[in-house]
């Protein structure tokens, strides 16, 4: 892709700088000239700052970006690139296309070419083009489904976007249907989208969409999950992305994981620097299966592991019928009383 190219798709994005900031820095505000935000992954907070408007080159030039806690700086292709975890830079630019609603390229291979190379992606291809093609979720119906579900901790949740007309087919012989969805972007420990989880969502109602599978995941997802925070020395990891936010909403500031199944609980890879693990086991046979498999890997990793159990099927069950406040209390004697003030404060 050549530098043309790319330096032509900044300036268009600087004109409407803006509008890019609403759309891939969600969690950010304007104030004055800047859009501020905590970094050029869509965390909330304020030391990062994108000039709104400027001259088209030269000194305070719009569009550009520098993050005063990092030294970080860049441009709006730079923040697209972060915000949507693309590695190819020729997806950066697709992207940057989608938004300002411009044609792709027309592609130079013939017919027969095509057709082999789509043969040829693989799944995780498919969910990073899928991730790439929805938006963040602030405003939109995938927000409105988490907020019904009692979900209010929606920050650093980078790895949630919407997709309005996400396919669906209930199986091979079935006609293609397009539903509302949240995709959910599973990663790895180097932020690479290797799978998605698609949630499909009933467009009349906040709830999932009435279909026979309104849940499905594509890409290599052994190992892997859909995150929310950094993980360091301690996290936790649960099954759905529901049960994982709902943890969130008392324990924000802790990095989690969902995994998406038990069976894929059971088989998460550890991050090197990991020294104390919670579980979020649901409460069929099958969590406690998970669990148990889950606390032998980590006691042979040398990772303390603790499992927290809810009292209904799952945590998003208990912060339901419980509350966030009695919720908040049943949890905070459970953890390790250093991981109170590190990770509860503030939703205390």
């Amino acid at each position: 892709m050549s530098n043309s190219i790319a330096s032509e798709l900044a300036r268009r994005l600087a004109l409407d700088a803006e509008a890019v900031c609403r759309r891939y820095l969600s969690n950010g505000h304007r104030e004055g000239n800047y859009w501020l935000i905590g970094d050029a992954r869509n965390t909330p907070g304020r030391s990062l700052f994108v000039r709104l408007s400027g001259p088209d080159c030269g000194k305070g030039v719009a569009g550009k970006f520098v993050d005063a806690a990092t030294g970080e700086h860049g441009d709006l292709l730079d923040i697209i690139r972060e915000t949507c975890r693309l590695r190819e830079f020729r997806d950066v630019v697709d992207e940057a296309r989608r938004f300002l609603s411009l044609p792709q390229p027309a592609s130079k291979s013939n017919g027969k070419q095509s057709r082999t190379k789509a043969t040829l992606r693989g799944p995780s291809d498919s969910a990073r083009r899928l991730f790439a093609m929805s938006r963040p979720i602030a405003g939109t119906r995938a927000e409105a489904y988490l907020r019904h579900r009692g979900i209010t901790a929606l920050h650093e949740t980078a790895a949630l976007r919407f997709h309005r007309r996400c396919y669906y087919r209930a199986d091979n012989g079935s006609p293609v249907q397009t539903w509302p969805a949240m995709v959910a972007a599973v990663t790895d420990h180097s932020g690479e989208i290797v799978g998605a989880h698609r949630t499909w969502l009933d467009p009349s109602r906040h709830d999932k969409a009435p279909i026979a599978t309104p849940r499905r995941a594509m890409g290599s997802l052994l190992g892997h999950g859909v995150r929310f925070g950094v993980s360091d020395d301690i996290m936790a990891a649960g099954e759905g992305v529901e049960t994982v936010l709902s943890l969130r909403c008392v324990l924000p500031t802790m990095p989690m994981m969902a995994a998406l199944s038990a069976a894929h609980l059971s088989a998460i890879l550890f991050p090197a620097t990991l020294r104390r693990l919670y579980i979020l086991r649901d409460n069929d046979p099958a969590g406690e299966r998970a669990a148990a498999i889950l606390i032998d890997r980590a006691r042979a990793a040398e990772i303390e592991a603790i499992v927290l159990s809810p009292v209904q099927g799952d945590f998003n069950d208990d912060l339901h019928h419980l509350g966030v406040d009695e919720l908040r209390a049943a949890i905070r004697v459970r953890i390790a009383p250093e991981d109170v003030a590190r990770f509860m404060s503030l939703s205390a």
